[in-house]
């Protein structure tokens, strides 16, 4: 067949954090086949929420195959873009990976706990550039219809982008209705403070044991933050960076040890 000089499709790569069986896979599957007809889907066997960038490094891993291009982790997201990476596709790499669509959203200082985040940084720690998809829910089920509308237009505008090797892109859909959407927003990240939402209980045994809440407490919501675009109805993209040096306190900390 005559070469027709059309850009090749990316060969693009899916995990999560809430599991093979979750229903954002589901929509991130339909968001990456607008793009692309080579999708391969690698990611937990169960919901590995909060799980953030741990590897799993004291027992064996499972890989189990589900379809051609479609397999299951017994551990966490790191280990699932790790394996897919560096063995379900090490003949030929991914050109993205993307991460997603959360059940929530990664926005403040969910980044920090966020296995959704921590597959997208797993695949930038591999030279694979990688996206972070998540949809807030504002305390109610999903609606995954402004991901799925807004979606592939937001990873179609980053793909034509370049970034540092070193940055990730973390984008979050608001709890709005696809037409209620007021725009797409590049904005830093915001901060939402960590509250005090344990629950203390007692076993069967009479012994203590505890569940941490939804850790929600004060929000910034300047229009400048992921924090405030999403609450306020928007898509906010914000490029994270795994160099996680503060450069204004390394030299001044240098001359305390000269």
């Amino acid at each position: 067949m005559a070469d027709t000089g059309a850009p090749r499709a990316p060969r693009i790569l899916i995990s999560n954090d809430d599991g093979i069986q979750a229903p954002g896979i589901g929509v991130l599957e339909e968001i990456a086949r607008q793009l692309s007809d080579d999708v391969w889907v690698v990611a937990p066997e169960v919901e590995q929420s909060g799980a953030s960038h741990s590897l799993t490094i004291h027992r064996p891993l499972r890989l189990r195959q589900l379809d051609p291009q479609r397999f299951a982790v017994d551990g966490t997201p790191t280990d699932s873009v790790l394996l897919a990476i560096n063995h379900v596709m090490k003949d030929r790499r991914p050109d993205l990976v993307l991460s997603g669509v959360n059940g929530g959203s990664n926005i403040g200082e969910d980044v920090t706990y966020s296995g959704t985040i921590a597959a997208a940084m797993e695949a930038t720690l591999l030279g694979v550039r990688a996206v972070a998809l998540s949809q807030h829910l504002a305390g109610r089920p999903p609606d995954w219809s402004t991901a799925l509308r807004w979606g592939p237009e937001v990873v179609r505008r980053l793909l034509t982008a370049s970034w540092s090797r070193n940055v990730l892109m973390n984008v979050n859909f608001p709890a709005v209705g696809p037409d209620e959407v007021s725009g797409i927003q590049v904005v830093r990240h915001g901060k939402r403070k960590i509250g005090d939402d344990l629950h203390e209980r007692v076993d069967p045994r009479g012994r203590a044991y505890f569940w941490i809440g939804t850790l929600r407490g004060e929000e910034d919501v300047r229009q400048d933050t992921d924090v405030g675009v999403v609450l306020n109805g928007g898509i906010s993209v914000t490029p994270l960076q795994l160099d996680l040096t503060h450069y204004p306190t390394l030299e001044p900390l240098g001359e305390l040890f000269r």
